[in-house]
């Protein structure tokens, strides 16, 4: 405060709040501030907007299968350094900076449970763990889960979220996984059965280019990111404007990539009427 015709000032100290981290999100999409535990209730997702958040793989798990059903498998698989990788960090350097920072040996949870009272086998990739990205363990897990669901006559549930397609640290060996992947998946088709593919914000390259995109049913959240190529790597290649909303989910609907938008709170719910109308 500043007393007029004198040089005389009055200082007053304001004590700074410490908030803890973790309390508050912010949207990206709208950036509407949202207290974190209310967001949680509210399946993570905005409810100014609807702008899907990430989930963990475990969360997507608890979201979709029945409580005290899921029983993973192979969990143990942790990948290997056949390159001998090298980089500011070196591969095995990264892996367990993940293992760590997620609790996961990899970037893929797999195992069986229900889904409303029925049996069906489940895969979850976790964007945190190399941009869950498909290495060798990634693609073994989905295979053998595969194998398994085939081996059982049961429905298969794929949920993708990966940025990182084909792991590059790994060269051919992580590329070889795409073919696998789709072997099995065509045995498990070719013997009358059910693979649903989720597809969540982003799923890209090597992962949509492989298992995510052979689903007999392909449903995806609203507005996720879906492609081969980022957008901005193909306007710069083909130097045009792209669309609008160009490779989101609602674009891909509308020209038949994908079978179905749901909305996260409609998932388990959407997936349980599918394996039921399928028998």
């Amino acid at each position: 405060m500043v007393l007029f015709g004198k040089n005389k000032y009055t200082l007053v100290k304001v004590k700074k709040k410490n908030i803890p981290e973790g309390i508050w999100s912010k949207c990206p999409e709208c950036e509407a501030p949202h207290y974190t535990k209310s967001l949680k209730d509210n399946f993570n997702v905005c409810p100014g907007c609807g702008y899907h958040f990430s989930l963990t793989a475990w969360e997507r798990v608890k979201l979709l299968v029945d409580a005290d059903t899921f029983e993973e498998s192979d969990e143990n698989l942790a990948s290997l350094d056949p390159l001998e990788f090298k980089g500011p960090k070196t591969y095995q350097e990264k892996i367990k900076s993940d293992q760590q920072k997620t609790g996961l040996k990899d970037a893929v949870i797999t195992g069986q449970g229900k889904i409303n009272g029925k049996k069906f086998c489940l895969a979850v990739t976790d964007s945190r763990f190399i941009m869950g990205s498909m290495g060798s363990v990634v693609g073994e897990r989905i295979t053998r889960v595969i194998e398994n669901a085939t081996a059982q006559r049961l429905p298969v549930i794929i949920v993708s979220g990966s940025g990182g397609g084909a792991r590059m640290y790994e060269g051919v060996f992580s590329l070889m996984q795409m073919a696998k992947t789709c072997s099995a998946l065509a045995k498990h088709h070719d013997a009358g059965l059910l693979h649903v593919s989720v597809l969540t914000d982003p799923t890209m390259a090597g992962i949509m280019a492989s298992f995510a995109g052979v689903g007999d049913v392909i449903m995806a959240e609203p507005r996720a990111l879906i492609g081969f190529t980022g957008p901005r790597v193909i306007e710069q290649t083909i130097r045009q404007k792209l669309p609008e909303g160009f490779q989101r989910s609602e674009f891909l609907l509308a020209h038949g990539l994908i079978d179905m938008i749901c909305h996260r709170k409609d998932m388990k719910e959407t997936l349980a009427r599918l394996i039921e109308y399928t028998g």
